[in-house]
């Protein structure tokens, strides 16, 4: 089959041809047809610090996708050949204390296709059958392909309770332009978008936002309180990873406010504990993935609703034999979410 691999350390990766995955009994072959390319793929690609920290090649890159099931491993009921799926990307050990008792999605033991095992960017992958997600007919390829991203959209809204609050979006890329439909779609009262790229502005606008700012912007602090009557927004929802976006994204939020982290910085971020969280009594959530399972019925229903709509947010459907194209357009910046088209590959 056909894989984009990452076989040695250093920047870029190679299309090669390699062996398809072989099944053990609770095991699910899926055929890949679209694969999104995420923030974290680019950080491979590139080598940069956290990648060369944390991947160990030889490496089949990609964690979100979407699929036809091509064989089902000898214990695996509930899947035919055929279905159309997804799969949950974080792979649990289904035994630690977090993985009893409900929070598998942060297992002490977790590991990640396209990160620590071989993943989607390739004609086919190996999933445990408990991972595979079904998915419903009404939902196109592309979208039910970026199942996983929306789910960190769809957790970090749900777990920060924005309904009826004004909401501070720090990092429109594609999760926190998800997160602006997402919240739309939960009853955020405002919602008020952060950003370094007007183009990802301008999108954010398109999607629902009700103001966008330059994070550069000398007066943005004073523009937030002064859109919030003066007290602050109720809730940051935190994509961006930058420490700046960071401090400030807390400052603007007014005391006794919730702050939904979900952006990796890329090194340790100095905060003023005192000034920025403790004496403004802020509850901090850290976010981590998808709830297992949870999230993925909130964001299948979001979707069919027809309450989020991804397709302004996917700006390109790029062949997967064109991946450099790719991952050049998401390193300038012309990009929102790219999704690879990786059926029919030669």
């Amino acid at each position: 089959m056909a894989a984009l691999c990452k076989r040695a350390p250093g920047p870029g990766m190679t299309l090669e041809r390699v062996g398809v995955p072989v099944l053990g009994p609770s095991d699910v072959l899926v055929r890949v047809r679209k694969a999104g390319i995420c923030g974290t793929d680019q950080h491979i690609f590139t080598w940069d610090t956290w990648a060369q920290r944390r991947i160990k090649p030889p490496l089949i890159v990609g964690h979100e996708f979407m699929g036809l099931v091509a064989a089902t491993g000898s214990a695996v009921r509930g899947f035919e050949v055929g279905d159309r799926v997804s799969a949950e990307g974080h792979i649990s050990c289904g035994l630690c204390l977090l993985c009893r008792t409900g929070e598998a999605h942060i297992c002490e033991h977790v590991h990640i296709i396209g990160v620590d095992s071989d993943g989607a960017f390739a004609e086919y992958i190996r999933m445990p059958a408990v991972n595979v997600w079904k998915l419903d007919p009404q939902i196109p390829d592309e979208i039910a392909a970026i199942f996983d991203p929306l789910g960190n959209a769809v957790h970090t809204v749900m777990a920060a309770g924005v309904s009826t609050k004004s909401v501070v979006i720090t990092g429109v890329g594609s999760i926190g332009l998800m997160a602006i439909l997402v919240a739309r779609a939960a009853g955020a009262a405002s919602v008020f978008a952060i950003d370094v790229n007007p183009s990802k502005l301008a999108l954010a606008e398109r999607v629902g936002a009700d103001a966008v700012f330059h994070a550069n912007d000398p007066n943005l602090i004073d523009e937030i309180l002064r859109r919030t009557s003066g007290d602050g927004a109720d809730v940051l929802l935190e994509m961006s990873g930058s420490a700046s976006a960071i401090d400030a994204g807390l400052h603007m939020l007014r005391n006794g406010g919730r702050a939904a982290l979900l952006g990796i910085p890329p090194d340790d971020v100095k905060i003023n504990l005192a000034e920025r969280i403790i004496f403004k009594g802020l509850t901090v959530l850290g976010i981590n993935g998808r709830k297992m399972f949870e999230t993925w019925y909130q964001t299948e229903a979001l979707v069919k609703s027809g309450r989020v709509d991804l397709r302004p947010i996917i700006t390109h459907v790029v062949p997967f034999t064109a991946f450099e194209d790719a991952f050049e357009l998401m390193r300038s910046g012309v990009a929102a979410k790219i999704v690879l088209d990786v059926e029919g590959t030669a």
